[in-house]
């Protein structure tokens, strides 16, 4: 007897005479006697006008459906939201960036639960997409594939590929006097040639690797390029693909193991990836209910070199990396040298060791990768650090730094615009520790990304000589002496709050230290007499900075003290 693959839509299709008006619904939108015999297949469509990422994945959902329908199932096409941090970076807006990933888990949510979806596919592009898509798939545990949008073409300028943190940077080497104001134009134009996500390994292109680490991805679906056949072929099989998944019973808690979140760290590792990407692997976890913590980071980082020479910090861009072979090419090499788990299962229904059998090795005379034992860094490039400035945790990429430790004066500010002023007049000056508080999930609220400032700092020649600390986040694309995540945040009452302009503080990247030259006597004092700025009043960033955890938890909305959160949706 054929098995039958609808889960959960039977109650709809198979429900008798009281469901008549529940199908009568479905018939007006499209719907046929033999589709209600059929396993009903969402996708999760982010498409939006409002972001390069995303302008096209209209096109790539069409795809998803098609395929899921040539399998057998019922597709229907929802839509969700994206906000695009590239254009609200250094705005207010970019307070929603970070909230609008739990928007999107469950608005995801919302509509599979609320209309008896089987399984379902979703496509994701800006940053908070792919995320937010995966803690969805965690928490609803329905056979389900995620699809990257892709990366974008590099932009081309004298010659030269430049992306969206050229633009960032030029901003700083105008404000410096190195760039003049035509050239700075030409830029503008030039930096994003049409669709796709930014093009460095920043926090898109690292969630879409990690995605493809964690088996939830098809192999190479990370790095082909949003413009190109093959992302398009990614998309009709990812809709096959959740058929297959239904026929086999597999879910994503069947993928989303402790090992397979420690195969996701070591590629980020390898590649040299965002420091989101510590936030949003332990939001996945916390979904999916593995325990993984900064600890399990620190511990794969020391293990794991880099040998990927990619923006920020390096040459290369993600269409250079699909050109060298590709995400799976480099995880074969990490196979090889025994840093990965082959053993774990993907949403092709292999391990990775099956899928990367089947995998080329990286070409022949590429540069992008290097050797595993002639790499770019012994360790790993994301690092955790630790003291009486940030007790449970802060994190800094330090991939490319030529200075990975400095003891400096603080220069303290509650808000990131007053210190970009700051910058902007000169008042920052070498052998300084730019501070920016107030800025971490609950009292931002919505811990925004500090490219703007950091991509300033570059552009004036501070990029090393200034450290800047925040307990807000950074941008993948942000580089140089930057730690951000600093835990607890400030409005919680972490130690952050309690430093003061001239206080030092030093910061040893190496030994994963950061602590401020205040003693325990003296930070009590200032404690007894800090009063807790008011949260945000209402609207989303309302019950966002009253819902999220810490940084050092990955920022989940999901948390709620004293109660046990209870994984396992009831079926």
């Amino acid at each position: 007897m054929e098995k039958d693959l609808r889960v959960k839509s039977k109650v709809i299709s198979d429900g008798g005479p009281t469901r008549v008006p529940n199908r009568a619904m479905l018939r007006a939108v499209g719907f046929k006697d033999e589709d209600f015999k059929k396993p009903m297949i969402g996708v999760a469509s982010t498409w939006s006008e409002v972001t390069p990422c995303n302008i096209h994945i209209d096109e790539l959902a069409r795809l998803a459906k098609q395929g899921a329908a040539e399998a057998g199932g019922a597709p229907l096409i929802f839509n969700t939201i994206t906000v695009s941090d590239g254009i609200s970076m250094g705005t207010e807006g970019m307070r929603y960036s970070l909230p609008s990933r739990d928007l999107i888990a469950d608005s995801i949510e919302t509509v599979v639960e609320g209309e008896s979806l089987d399984g379902f596919v979703a496509i994701g592009g800006c940053d908070k997409n792919i995320p937010g898509c995966l803690i969805a798939q965690a928490r609803i545990n329905l056979p389900s594939v995620f699809v990257y949008g892709g990366t974008i073409a590099p932009g081309k300028l004298n010659g030269g590929d430049i992306d969206v943190v050229s633009a960032f940077e030029g901003v700083g080497q105008h404000n410096a006097g190195n760039l003049d104001d035509e050239s700075l134009y030409k830029i503008e134009c030039h930096a994003c040639p049409g669709a796709g996500s930014c093009g460095g390994m920043y926090t898109a292109n690292t969630m879409a690797s990690a995605a493809e680490a964690l088996g939830m991805s098809l192999p190479y679906t990370s790095s082909n390029p949003a413009v190109s056949s093959a992302k398009k072929e990614d998309c009709l099989k990812a809709g096959q693909a959740v058929y297959r998944l239904l026929e086999l019973g597999i879910t994503p808690k069947d993928i989303l193991t402790k090992k397979a979140f420690e195969n996701a760290i070591t590629v980020v590792m390898a590649l040299g990836g965002s420091t989101n990407a510590t936030l949003h692997l332990m939001a996945i976890a916390t979904t999916a209910g593995v325990d993984l913590t900064l600890d399990d980071f620190n511990r794969i980082q020391k293990k794991v070199p880099h040998i990927a020479d990619m923006r920020p910090s390096g040459r290369y861009v993600m269409q250079d990396l699909y050109e060298a072979g590709g995400v799976p090419a480099v995880m074969k090499r990490l196979l090889e040298a025994g840093l990965l788990h082959g053993d774990c299962l993907t949403v092709t229904g292999k391990t990775i060791a099956e899928n990367l059998a089947e995998v080329e090795d990286l070409k022949e005379g590429q540069k992008v990768i290097y050797p595993i034992d002639q790499p770019l860094r012994k360790d790993g490039p994301l690092v955790v650090l630790k003291g009486n400035l940030a007790p449970s945790g802060a994190v800094a990429k330090v991939n490319g730094l030529k200075v990975t430790k400095m003891t400096g004066p603080a220069k303290v500010f509650d808000d990131e615009p007053s210190a970009t002023e700051a910058i902007l007049k000169g008042e920052i000056k070498p052998g300084d520790v730019l501070v920016i508080r107030y800025e971490g999930p609950k009292g931002g609220p919505g811990m925004p990304e500090m490219l703007s400032i950091s991509a300033i700092l570059v552009g004036k020649g501070l990029g090393e000589s200034v450290a800047l600390l925040t307990d807000g986040r950074f941008s993948g694309g942000s580089h140089g002496l930057v730690i951000g995540h600093i835990a607890p945040e400030a409005q919680a009452g972490g130690p952050i709050a309690f430093l003061q302009t001239g206080d030092l503080v030093s910061i040893d990247a190496e030994e994963q230290i950061i602590n401020m030259h205040v003693s325990d006597e003296e930070i009590a004092l200032r404690r007894e007499n800090w009063i807790a700025p008011p949260l945000h009043p209402n609207g989303t960033l309302g019950k966002y900075a009253r819902l999220v955890s810490c940084s050092s938890k990955g920022a989940v909305t999901d948390l709620f003290e004293g109660e046990a959160v209870l994984h396992t949706v009831k079926r």
